[in-house]
């Protein structure tokens, strides 16, 4: 096998992305790593196509990290994903496995990718109040001051740049602070359907999703004390059937408007990913129609000096 110590697939929603990650590991004796934004959250299952069935090969079950690790109705954010990635990251090479991450979350996959080195840096009210009135030169000024670890070009707007202030601030007051981010050399694999192909598994998949009691899980996590409101703020799936479900919006009105929505998030996928491979990401796309196992076999080939 080559140097890559790791795989990444990844794809748009619908794309089978979760079953060819689970052959792959099944293969090569590896354990996946979810980079799915909404799959985090306990309880939401059917509307996050977690498909757990999917880890279940010839009656083994693969391994899989950062599903259900957050309690629905709460807000984890992609500092908080970096944080847990590495830990499982590291954990499964420590065991000699493959780390095969599979998801479809733009920023949570570039995040590990690119390395962000990423710190939760708290509001520093003090510093805001002292820094409100200057301008945008002046603030570009103090900036520089620092020994800089924050992306300067984040600082074209006046809010932008008292942030990355703060951020050079609790940098040197706080020496500790841990940027470890581990060596990665991942092989990124993508899955592709043509357009009308991807519209078309959206639709049979969402109308399977509500046949299998989508409605009801959304009831369930109302009914047990999720307010509607943090329920829309997760979006799609979650979003129109709490409005739905809240009366505010018929049946026939909930699926075309939710069906339209996923239409245009996949769309946007696509476009994350084409920005990926612009910014010096190579992804090895994959013909989303090939067998399965032609798929794994491709991917071990391209792994292979």
């Amino acid at each position: 096998m080559a140097a890559y110590n790791m795989v990444s697939i990844l794809g748009a929603t619908a794309s089978g992305k979760t079953s060819i990650a689970a052959h792959l590991a099944r293969k090569l004796n590896g354990e996946i790593i979810s980079a799915d934004s909404r799959q985090v959250y306990r309880g939401m299952d059917i509307g996050t196509g977690k498909d757990l069935d999917d880890y279940t090969i010839d009656g083994v079950t693969i391994p899989y990290h950062l599903v259900d690790i957050a309690d629905a109705g709460t807000q984890y954010n992609v500092f908080e994903y970096q944080r847990d990635f590495i830990k499982v990251f590291d954990n499964i090479r420590k065991r000699d496995k493959l780390p095969v991450m599979c998801g479809g979350s733009g920023l949570y996959l570039e995040a590990v990718l690119k390395g962000y080195k990423l710190i939760h840096v708290p509001v520093n009210e003090a510093l805001r109040a002292g820094l409100i009135d200057k301008t945008l030169d002046e603030l570009s000024s103090i900036l520089k001051t620092y020994k800089t670890l924050h992306n300067k070009t984040d600082v074209d707007t006046h809010k932008r740049a008292i942030r990355a202030i703060e951020i050079e601030e609790y940098y040197q007051t706080h020496p500790e602070t841990d940027l470890y981010f581990p060596e990665i050399d991942s092989l990124v694999v993508g899955v592709k359907f043509d357009r009308d192909s991807r519209r078309r598994r959206i639709s049979q998949r969402l109308k399977a999703r509500l046949n299998e009691g989508m409605i009801d899980e959304v009831k369930t996590l109302l009914d047990g004390g999720i307010s509607p409101e943090s329920l829309i703020y997760y979006g799609l799936e979650y979003k129109y059937l709490t409005l739905h479900v809240t009366g505010l919006l018929a049946y026939n009105e909930m699926f075309s408007q939710l069906e339209t929505a996923i239409h245009q998030f996949s769309k946007r996928q696509m476009t994350w990913f084409r920005k990926m491979e612009k910014q010096g990401i190579r992804i090895h796309w994959l013909d989303g129609y090939m067998p399965t196992s032609e798929k794994v076999d491709k991917i071990i080939e391209w792994m292979t000096p």
